[in-house]
């Protein structure tokens, strides 16, 4: 049903404005998918990213192409987790356990207190201190998307909060892979905890991941979507605690009530009834290897069009506040991830 509204904002968007970008997107993920078969060190993911980020900052900076790529990033790499599911068992996801899921608790609870406390030490106000820490602690943009209307932050404020959260999602994601490598050597569930309890967006955990290899996106993924899992709280609470800090809190409460759509998003939804189904039943092969070929080209694609949307330019237009509170945020989420993972010994 959510496909069917991936394919009705197809057509209400316009595929001629659509076209271009994806078509984009989609030609830098088959020159991927052909240069990773005289690059298999690198793989198709990683020359994707690198590629679209090449020629996204050189020869394809035309705004007529931002439509097509944004779509690329964000529909088919949710169409593309959906589909995962159908090759993921809840034998896998028992390999993560209670150490892990209370991993994801801590690290979440630590990136919420942290983000707020730095946001007012640097005299960001409460709302945008929020979407701050939702942002990080969950699944970036989307939380802040969820988080906005229940603080009632302005919009200009949560553009500058989903600009700077991006960009901070982009320089863990280069360096969070490399770290984890270093670190952790071929411990497959230290690096896949490091990344996925970290980077802010699901695009972002994908493709950090991709930059090592599939098995650590699989379990990545897996410890991205128990934070996604948690939004729906997230929200609440945050929520509830908006309303204490207002003096009029009265007054918010009286204002016409709005219908809030139920937070989590569908991909999430169907990720979990397609394992669900993997794990009681026995799904055909063709289902299993049709929903991996097809999930890996979507995400091959989306990485390409996250290439292509990064633009070093906006790393320069940030204030030194903004950037500062951002890097500040991030070095809390690292050291923090470094410390839980020893700790709880994943």
């Amino acid at each position: 049903m959510n496909l069917q509204v991936t394919i009705n904002q197809f057509k209400n968007q316009g595929s001629r404005r659509i076209l271009p970008g994806l078509l984009l997107a989609f030609s830098v993920a088959v020159m991927s998918k052909l240069l990773a078969l005289l690059l298999p060190q690198l793989g198709a993911a990683t020359i994707a990213i690198l590629l679209g980020i090449l020629l996204g900052n050189t020869f394809f900076k035309q705004p007529s192409l931002a439509i097509g790529t944004k779509f690329a990033e964000s529909k088919l790499l949710e169409c593309s987790v959906f589909l995962l599911g159908a090759t993921v068992t809840a034998q896998t996801i028992a390999q993560i356990g209670i150490k892990g899921i209370a991993f994801v608790l801590l690290q979440m609870s630590v990136t919420i207190v942290g983000a707020y406390w730095i946001g007012k030490k640097l005299l960001f106000s409460d709302t945008a201190s929020l979407m701050m820490a939702g942002g990080n602690a969950v699944c970036g943009s989307s939380a802040i998307a969820a988080i906005s209307p229940v603080i009632h932050a302005e919009e200009e404020e949560k553009g500058q909060i989903i600009t700077l959260v991006n960009l901070l999602g982009t320089i863990m994601m280069l360096s969070l892979p490399f770290l984890g490598l270093h670190l952790y050597g071929d411990h497959l569930i230290e690096k896949s905890a490091l990344l996925g309890g970290t980077l802010q967006s699901v695009g972002q955990v994908v493709a950090g991941a991709s930059l090592l290899d599939a098995s650590v996106v699989q379990f990545a993924m897996l410890f991205k979507i128990l934070r996604i899992m948690m939004l729906v709280a997230v929200v609440y609470l945050f929520e509830k605690f908006i309303q204490k800090k207002t003096a009029s809190a009265e007054t918010i409460s009286s204002d016409s009530p709005k219908k809030r759509r139920f937070p989590l998003p569908w991909y999430v939804l169907g990720f979990l009834v397609f394992c669900l189904l993997n794990s009681l039943f026995t799904l055909p092969t063709f289902i299993d290897k049709g929903a991996h070929f097809i999930s890996n080209w979507f995400e091959i694609t989306a990485l390409a069009a996250i290439g292509l949307r990064l633009d070093f330019a906006k790393f320069m237009k940030e204030g030194p506040r903004f950037l500062s509170y951002g890097l500040a945020v991030g070095l809390l989420q690292t050291v923090s991830a470094l410390l839980f993972i020893w700790l709880t010994t994943l």
